[in-house]
């Protein structure tokens, strides 16, 4: 019955179209040298995304954590996904056909640690994203778009010097995807979880 309601596949392609224009904008970003742009070009992405679409997720390990918590119903969550991976790819696949290079699409352990180290700083990054979605959420919050854009860039320029600060698997599946390099690809699976419910 769930299939059967525009509800549902408008929730979907919400997902698919939030999910293509962040990932565009930050590969896009991601040329320019250092961690600052894709930072804030993720930030002000998320922020606007929320404002604009009413707060898509654009994120699987969101979803995940949502699944987890029961505020998402499984095929809801398995779609939505599905989804935000394939958005993902179609701006990845733009993204290396309009950049003259394209080394920085892919997100990589770098040589400041260990893929550990990768893994703890990408954890935590997430970690304070998700706690920040669910917060504007369970609260809501009229500045939620701000505080979501803020925990995206936060997150970003913490975990970035480590693990390049995906805290987004679909970020990370789109450009290993068209490009083929998986190097450490599951430092940006091995983390969703759901943060503490908020006291009632």
């Amino acid at each position: 019955q769930e299939l059967r309601s525009g509800r549902f596949w408008r929730g979907v392609l919400a997902e698919l179209v939030a999910t293509l224009i962040f990932v565009g904008v930050v590969l896009g970003a991601s040329s320019a040298p250092g961690p600052l742009a894709p930072a804030l070009a993720g930030g002000l992405a998320a922020g606007g995304l929320v404002c604009t679409l009413g707060g898509p997720q654009a994120n699987p390990a969101l979803t995940l954590a949502l699944l987890c918590a029961r505020k998402l119903s499984a095929l809801r969550g398995a779609a939505g996904v599905l989804a935000q991976c394939t958005g993902a790819t179609l701006a990845s696949a733009a993204a290396r056909a309009a950049l003259p290079d394209d080394t920085g699409l892919v997100t990589r352990v770098t040589a400041v640690g260990t893929a550990g180290t990768a893994l703890a700083w990408e954890t935590f990054a997430t970690f304070q994203l998700a706690l920040a979605a669910f917060a504007a959420a369970e609260h809501e919050a009229p500045q939620a778009g701000l505080a979501l854009g803020s925990a995206v860039a936060a997150g970003a320029l913490a975990a970035g010097p480590f693990s390049g600060g995906s805290m987004n698997p679909a970020r990370s599946v789109g450009p290993a995807i068209v490009t083929g390099v998986w190097d450490d690809h599951w430092v940006s699976w091995g983390y969703p979880r759901a943060p503490p419910e908020s006291p009632s």
